[in-house]
């Protein structure tokens, strides 16, 4: 009996702040953000909602394209693998979970995105409008991707 070790996640949001793009002193390109997640339930007949903030991590020519194109508020769904770190500061271990991103799905631009103001509901379901490019017409070869 054998059991395969998987690793793997996947969560959509928007960011929380404006992604912060900088370069390896080995000159990998690597770009850092956070995204929250809202999950709505019901308990004891009451609606209730929970935001969980993720902590993304990006290397490479997918981390250069997310820097360029994503902003505070961008809808995104990523893809890719939990990494927990670890350090030391003034005597006390910290950790630090961490989504190590192999993929990333652009949303929707917003009004506040892309300068434009929409005349359509705010009510109207975004599911149907979502375009979700592949790698290629984002401009992204998966070859490039250094994991």
């Amino acid at each position: 009996y054998s059991i395969m070790n998987y690793n793997k996640v996947i969560v959509s949001g928007h960011l929380v702040r404006d992604p912060e793009g900088k370069a390896l002193p080995s000159g990998s390109p690597l770009t850092t953000f956070s995204v929250a997640s809202n999950r709505t339930f019901t308990k004891d007949g009451e609606k209730h909602e929970e935001v969980e903030y993720h902590n993304i991590v990006i290397w490479g020519k997918l981390a250069e394209n997310c820097a360029k194109a994503l902003r505070k508020g961008s809808a995104v769904l990523v893809e890719g693998r939990l990494q927990t770190r670890s350090w030391e500061h003034e005597g006390t271990k910290h950790y630090r979970t961490e989504i190590v991103a192999e993929r990333v799905i652009f949303g929707p631009k917003s009004a506040s995105e892309d300068g434009s103001t929409s005349e359509e509901s705010p009510d109207a379901p975004q599911e149907n409008k979502i375009h979700y490019p592949t790698p290629e017409e984002e401009g992204i070869n998966p070859e490039d991707i250094p994991f």
